[in-house]
Order: C-alpha cells, then structure tokens, then sequence
C-alpha cells in the first residue's frame, strides 16, 4: 500500500499503525470485548484514523483536502483535529464527543483524552498558540487547555478544569483557573498512563474542613476564656429587703373617718 502516515521517529505502514491503535484501545478501555467491536464501534479511534490521512495530506500542502477530510471526520465522530496537529502513538480518546484540538497542538505518546476536552488558544497571531502534551498525559472530560504551554510527561488534569499555565511533570491539576495539587514521582517502566483521573484530591473540600476545623478550635477557646471571666468577676451584693407595715396597721388607718361638718342654718330658722 502507497500510503504512509506520518511518524516522529520514521513512517510506518497503515496496517502496523492500524494494529497498534487498536491495541492502545484494548489497554486503556476494559468495555472493548473484541477487534471487530472496536474496529466499527469507537468514534475516538476513527477520529485519531481520519486525521491521520488529513494529516498525511496537510504535510504534502494539500490544505484543502486535508481540511476537507477533517471536517469530514468531524461529522462523523463528533471531535474535531485539526490536520495540522501533531499526535505521537498509541493515542486514545475514550468516548470522544465534544473534543477539539487546535492547529499547533503537540500531543506525545500514550495520551489519553476524554469527551469534551480542549486544547485551545488564547491568541489570533499566527504563532504556536496551543498547548503541547507530552508522555502519558490524562485529561478527564470536559477540561479546557488552553495556551501554548507544556503540559509534562505523567500528569493528570481533572475533569472540567481550566488549565492556562505550565503543569509540571507527574503533577495532578484541578480547578478553575487548574492548579497543581499534589505532584509525585513515577517510575519510568511504568508506560501504560494511570486512569484513576476520579481519585483526585479536591483543595477546595480541604480547604473548607480546614476551615471548620479552625472555627471549632476558636470556639473552645471562647468558652474557656468566658468561664474565667465569669470566675473572676466579683458577685453583686444583695439589697436590703424593704420594710413592710403590718396589714393590721393599714387597715386601721383605712377604718379611721373624718368628722361630719354640722349643717348651716337656713335663713328662715332666725326669723322668729
């Protein structure tokens, strides 16, 4: 067969490049039962075949067909890359809906990527504008990478992060805007890329807890310094009780009356 695909360390014929798509499929995906399943049944390797060909005819400046042939491949599959990108082996997009990567974009090998993630740019200058992903990177879905960083070997970012700067290697990113959260070193043997992309720590969760943790301590602290006040706070004295008049004694003064004012004579009285 004449056609031959492109490859960073030399080209390699359709069939062998076949092969080993297929078998990077049956390595990270533990729903695939059979070659002929996930020959008719998988969008993210026919999108990653389509941009093959696309990409093939892009670096014979064919502009046009190799467009042509990704927008096709687009209509079919849902994801969208872009002819001028480069994509090293055995890479897999698990599921696919929604994927889009840009013209600059640099993929390594054993990548994997989940619906809805893109690989963006922040900038119209025709410049490298879009992320590069090395080694055995892991994006969960729907998570946006956008700039033209570098995104090093073993790291994972969580689903729906925003990711705008630098990763280090082996670190895992989560968030908007994505930080690193936790960073650890991996032994190089270990190829295959670690797809427990749902096992990541969330700082946000922990930085709450912290907090209530903190209020607690607070809390404790307020009750003890109030006991001590109240302690050394001096106790009011207490009033003398109001003295009372015998209820006998009231009741005399209320019987006592005035004397009745004798009645003035009338006038015809002193008329004898």
């Amino acid at each position: 067969m004449s056609l031959w695909l492109y490859h960073r360390e030399g080209d390699i014929s359709v069939f062998n490049k076949i092969r080993e798509d297929i078998n990077s499929v049956f390595d990270r995906d533990p729903a695939a039962r059979s070659v002929l399943e996930i020959f008719f049944c998988y969008p993210g390797l026919h999108a990653v075949w389509f941009y093959r060909v696309a990409h093939w005819l892009w670096l014979r400046k064919c502009y046009f067909l190799g467009r042509f042939t990704s927008h096709i491949g687009r209509f079919l599959t849902g994801i969208e890359i872009h002819p001028g990108a480069q994509i090293g082996e055995q890479f897999f997009i698990d599921h696919g809906m929604g994927v889009v990567i840009g013209e600059t974009a640099e993929i390594g090998n054993n990548v994997t990527l989940y619906h809805g993630v893109t690989l963006g740019g922040v900038t119209w200058d025709k410049v490298k504008r879009h992320p590069t992903l090395e080694d055995n990177v892991v994006i969960g879905s729907g998570a946006k990478v956008l700039g033209p960083f570098t995104v090093g070997k073993g790291a994972k970012i969580g689903s729906n992060s925003v990711v705008v700067k630098a990763v280090p290697e082996n670190a895992t990113v989560v968030g908007i805007p994505g930080r690193a959260v936790l960073q650890e070193a991996k032994p190089e043997t270990d190829e295959r890329p670690d797809l427990q992309h749902g096992d990541l720590p969330d700082p946000e969760a922990k930085a709450i807890s912290c907090l209530f943790d903190q209020i607690r301590s607070l809390e404790k602290k307020v009750q003890i310094l109030s006991a001590r006040l109240e302690e050394q706070e001096p106790k009011p004295k207490a009033k003398p009780a109001a003295k009372r008049t015998p209820a006998k004694l009231s009741v005399a003064k209320k019987a006592v009356k005035k004397p009745a004012t004798p009645a003035k004579s009338s006038r015809s009285d002193k008329v004898e």
